[in-house]
């Protein structure tokens, strides 16, 4: 009997921790739940350009086709897919590892990659059909000014606080590396953006990348008059490579596509324009300076800071 009562008991210690542990379990289940809904399935109102938009509050899987990966990047919102030029990035690389290569036409990898927010630009392919897979925002390229891009991005994602203070940070930065600049090339000192792209030479106004937004804006650094004249209102303005002369600055900041022919490097028309005589030719990596994010614009400034000031 006494045997008995003492294999009872080990029985009833052994249902008692099972069910501790189930409960245990269930405890954590339910908390990894609510968990995972507050993260995932809340939703908030999001006023975009073409009308309210229910999004996430803490999107987990982002889709971008469109220009702005580096703005996500910025504020550490995950991404599972993004356009072509983002993903050929060389300084995106590590960040956008196994992350897919995605355009508007792609419905059917997007719809397998599950996302919960895209975005893209107003011209994107297929809006009407992406929006029916996970909500849709989309932006018109230019319309808003390039730091007010980044903190509308931060609105969506809601993280606008984290976005302003990047912008607020950046400007004080910019300006300080400017005046600098300035100091050491004369504030009279002219700067011209170039990129060669097939059988032409183009030069930049102030708002299309290819740091023209730091150069012009923030620093105030001048470009020629011939540059004003011709890029600042259209963004970019195309010309010869016999003309390029007419469009040099003291200072030339070539971004350089090393897939382009860039022969007319080696003619006497261009080895004869003061800029090149002087050694103020600063190349650069198109493909890292193609666009205008908070992440490339972090770059862009190194690298000026790097080639004008030697820091």
């Amino acid at each position: 009997m006494k045997k008995l009562s003492t294999i009872l008991l080990l029985l009833l210690v052994l249902i008692l921790s099972a069910c501790s542990s189930d409960s245990g379990e269930a405890e954590s289940n339910d908390n990894k739940d609510n968990s995972e809904g507050e993260t995932s399935s809340e939703m908030f109102t999001y006023e975009s350009e073409s009308g309210p938009v229910e999004v996430p509050q803490n999107p987990q899987r982002v889709v971008v086709l469109s220009s702005f990966a580096g703005n996500l990047m910025s504020l550490d919102v995950n991404m599972v897919g993004v356009d072509s030029w983002s993903k050929m990035n060389p300084r995106f690389e590590d960040e956008l590892k196994g992350v897919e290569t995605v355009a508007g036409d792609n419905l059917e990898k997007i719809i397998e990659l599950n996302p919960d927010l895209i975005i893209g630009l107003s011209n994107t392919k297929n809006i009407d059909k992406l929006k029916e897979i996970a909500p849709t925002v989309t932006y018109t390229y230019g319309k808003l000014g390039y730091l007010e891009q980044h903190i509308e991005i931060g609105k969506l994602v809601n993280k606008e606080e984290e976005a302003k203070q990047w912008v607020n940070d950046f400007k004080q930065r910019a300006e300080e590396t400017g005046n600098k600049i300035k100091e050491k090339i004369g504030k009279d000192a002219t700067v011209t953006v170039i990129e060669k792209f097939e059988k032409q030479i183009y030069v930049f106004g102030d708002n299309w990348a290819r740091g023209t937004e730091i150069l012009y804006q923030e620093m105030g650094l001048k470009m020629p008059e011939k540059v004003k004249e011709m890029a600042l209102e259209p963004g970019y303005y195309a010309i010869s490579p016999e003309v390029l002369p007419e469009y040099a600055g003291d200072y030339i900041i070539f971004s350089k596509n090393q897939d382009e022919e860039n022969a007319f490097q080696e003619t006497e028309t261009y080895k004869n324009i003061p800029a090149v005589k002087n050694g103020n030719v600063f190349e650069v990596n198109a493909k890292s300076f193609y666009f205008n994010d908070a992440h490339t614009l972090d770059y862009q400034l190194e690298v000026f800071q790097e080639k004008f000031l030697g820091e």
